[in-house]
């Protein structure tokens, strides 16, 4: 037997490390390529087509609180940005901005989402509703007045949201409890700790909703 018979010889086919880079580039191109449910009024794309947005700014239309918006932004913008810095909308809170605190959560066909975390172009074709469309200084939504009652802000920057989670939750299930409540708005985060004033804020809601 020779030196090179005694040498242990590598498996053919792929190793463990190619494996693992293909499976991530793979992964990767997955992760770049959308393929959009059409809206109502759009048709849809023919099997085997993946749309292609981008990369530099496209018209989109989104349908916000009842009404269309037609944005020429890039692909990448957030749900949030184009509602701030292309329409105005500031009542949705931009803090974290990592989908963790809650603070800009909007409607998307009825249930909360973070809208830090939804592209803009993936909201084509639903229904958004922000803070301004819920209620009005004149005409507030149930939950904004008994926020307004119990006291239930103090910097504020955790309100929108806060009032937004309420709202679908009490939407779901007008006689919710303060443990669902509390289910509801854990997405939430108030650093001024006024916690006990939004759950009281929550139940004088759920009685005021239970008449509408």
């Amino acid at each position: 037997m020779n030196r090179d018979d005694r040498k242990p010889r590598k498996p053919d086919g792929i190793s463990r490390r190619s494996f693992i880079k293909g499976a991530g580039a793979v992964a990767a191109a997955a992760g770049l390529v959308h393929v959009r449910p059409a809206g109502a009024d759009e048709k849809p794309l023919p099997p085997g087509v993946v749309e292609k947005l981008g990369p530099g700014a496209t018209t989109i239309e989104l349908n916000i609180n009842g009404r269309a918006a037609t944005l020429e932004i890039e692909p990448r913008v957030t749900l949030l940005r184009a509602l701030r810095e292309h329409l105005g909308l500031t009542g949705t809170k931009l803090v974290c901005d990592r989908g963790a605190c809650g603070a800009c959560t909007v409607h998307l066909d009825g249930k909360p989402v973070t809208s830090c975390m939804v592209l803009a172009s993936d909201a084509r074709g639903h229904q958004i509703t922000t803070i301004e469309g819920l209620g009005t200084p004149a005409n507030m939504h149930p939950v904004q007045a008994a926020f307004v009652a119990e006291d239930a802000q103090q910097c504020g920057f955790c309100t929108p949201g806060m009032v937004m989670s309420v709202a679908a939750a009490l939407e779901k299930n007008p006689a919710a409890t303060t443990d669902e409540i509390k289910h509801a708005t854990a997405g939430n985060t108030c650093r001024c700790g006024t916690y006990p004033h939004v759950f009281a804020a929550a139940l004088r809601a759920a009685g005021a909703t239970k008449g509408v």
